[in-house]
């Protein structure tokens, strides 16, 4: 993998985290002039991210996400997972590395735009909800369960996207996205994405923030377990329908 690939894949990731990480501080933390806008903001806010980040992402494929690489790699109609570059167990590693690093720089970007925010006492406690995913009703197995259907949505139809003739782009994935949250994201709050959750959570429990509470570490297996197996499961799948 080139360099160049590495780094759009890192910028592509730091875009979506940014910008997907910044909605939900718009949202959720007091104070701000887009407070308690609600989940109707969130979904969209994390659609346009990933609009964003895919055409950051362009020569790197925008997988922004470990499990959209893992469906590639368990698809066997795929050959690549960018133009030159082959589907090798180095080339993958580096895609995870690239993504890792780019989910924590955007989270820590979320911070410095909401510094002022995250630290007002009046959101003391609350400030994981900015980084991380958290469920309605915490129950570890159907909180999985929940992350899988979500996940193998997702790099299904992206999956099917890629052989309909149709002049969408990357506003297809974002509108997915989007579809994705409203419809299925009222559970688990949709990580959809291993790293979306695990590098912004780091970054909560590493960040110098006021007042805040527990990272939540019991939880952060679910949005790990339940997007793989739903990117891989989608992927298969895949292969075998398209």
């Amino acid at each position: 993998m080139s360099t160049h690939v590495f780094f759009a894949e890192m910028l592509g990731t730091f875009v979506l985290l940014l910008m997907g990480g910044g909605v939900c501080a718009n949202v959720a933390l007091k104070g701000t002039l887009g407070s308690a806008a609600g989940w109707l903001s969130i979904s969209f806010g994390w659609g346009f991210a990933v609009y964003c980040g895919v055409w950051v992402a362009g020569i790197s494929g925008a997988h922004l996400n470990p499990a959209v690489t893992l469906g590639l790699m368990v698809n066997s109609d795929v050959t690549e997972y960018a133009p030159g570059v082959a589907i090798t167990l180095a080339n993958t590693l580096l895609y995870f590395l690239a993504q890792f690093i780019g989910a924590f720089l955007g989270a820590v970007g979320v911070w410095l735009a909401y510094k002022k925010h995250l630290d007002d006492p009046q959101n003391a406690g609350n400030q994981l909800g900015v980084f991380a995913t958290g469920p309605a009703i915490r129950s570890y197995g159907w909180n999985v369960v929940t992350e899988i259907f979500g996940t193998f949505i997702l790099v299904f139809v992206i999956a099917g996207l890629g052989k309909t003739p149709h002049q969408l782009g990357p506003l297809a994935v974002a509108l997915l996205v989007v579809a994705i949250g409203l419809s299925l994201g009222g559970a688990t709050g949709y990580a959809i994405n291993p790293f979306r959750d695990l590098a912004p959570r780091l970054a909560h429990q590493l960040l110098p923030i006021k007042g805040k509470g527990g990272s939540d570490w019991a939880y952060s297996w679910v949005p790990l377990a339940g997007p793989a197996i739903g990117g891989i499961l989608g992927g298969a799948l895949a292969a075998a329908i398209f």
